[in-house]
C-alpha cells in the first residue's frame, strides 16, 4: 500500500504537468489576458493635437486674423472634441485678442477625407486700450462651422467659419491641424 501512493501521487502531478512548444509549464500557470477594449469612446482628456489658422473678421474694420488651437481631448465620444484656442486681430482698427473654450461635433468618423463638424461655446475679447473701455473684456458666444480635409496621415487643411457675439462678428480661417492620439 505504500507504494501505490506515491505512484498515485506522481501520476496526478503529471497530469498537471504538459508539455509546450517542448518546455515544460503547469496548467494551473496558463494566463490568458481578457479582451481587451478599445479606447476609442469616452472621455479621453489631453494634448490630442494643435492647429494654427489665420484669416478675416468680417465685421465693420476687417481685420486679419491669427490664431493656434490645442485639441483637449474627447467628451463622452470620440467625435465630441473639446478645443481651447487663442488669436489676435491685427490692422483696420485696435488690436484684438480672443481666447476660445469651444465644443466641436464631427459629423464623421476618423480618416474620412473630409470631416465635416458644427459647435458653440464661447470667447472672452479684449483689445488695446482695453482699460478706458467700459465693455472690456467681454464674453462672447460662438457657433463654429468647419471641415477637415485630409492632408496627410496626420495633417488635416482646415476650414472653419465662426459666428461670434450673436453673428455681430463673423470670422472665416484657413488652417493646418494635427491629430495625435487617435
Amino acid at each position: 500500500m505504500r507504494s501505490v501512493w506515491p505512484t498515485v501521487l506522481l501520476v496526478g502531478m503529471g497530469l498537471g504537468v504538459r508539455e509546450v512548444a517542448g518546455s515544460v509549464a503547469l496548467a494551473a500557470q496558463e494566463f490568458h489576458p481578457p479582451p481587451v477594449r478599445s479606447a476609442g469612446d469616452g472621455t479621453r482628456l489631453g494634448l490630442l493635437g494643435f492647429g494654427v489658422r489665420a484669416g478675416m473678421d468680417l465685421s465693420g474694420n476687417t481685420q486679419l486674423v491669427f490664431g493656434v488651437t490645442l485639441d483637449a481631448g474627447n467628451l463622452l465620444t470620440s467625435r465630441f472634441r473639446l478645443r481651447p484656442s487663442g488669436e489676435i486681430g491685427v490692422f483696420n482698427g485696435v488690436n484684438s485678442y480672443v481666447g476660445s473654450l469651444e465644443g466641436l461635433y464631427r459629423l464623421t468618423g476618423e480618416g474620412q477625407s473630409a470631416t465635416p463638424y458644427v459647435g458653440g461655446g464661447f470667447s472672452l475679447v479684449g483689445h488695446d486700450r482695453c482699460g478706458a473701455d467700459p465693455d472690456c473684456p467681454d464674453v462672447w458666444l460662438n457657433v463654429v462651422v468647419g471641415v477637415e480635409l485630409h492632408y496627410r496621415s496626420t495633417f488635416n487643411w482646415l476650414l472653419e467659419y465662426h459666428g461670434m457675439d450673436g453673428f455681430r462678428h463673423n470670422r472665416l480661417y484657413a488652417g493646418l491641424t494635427t491629430r495625435r492620439g487617435n
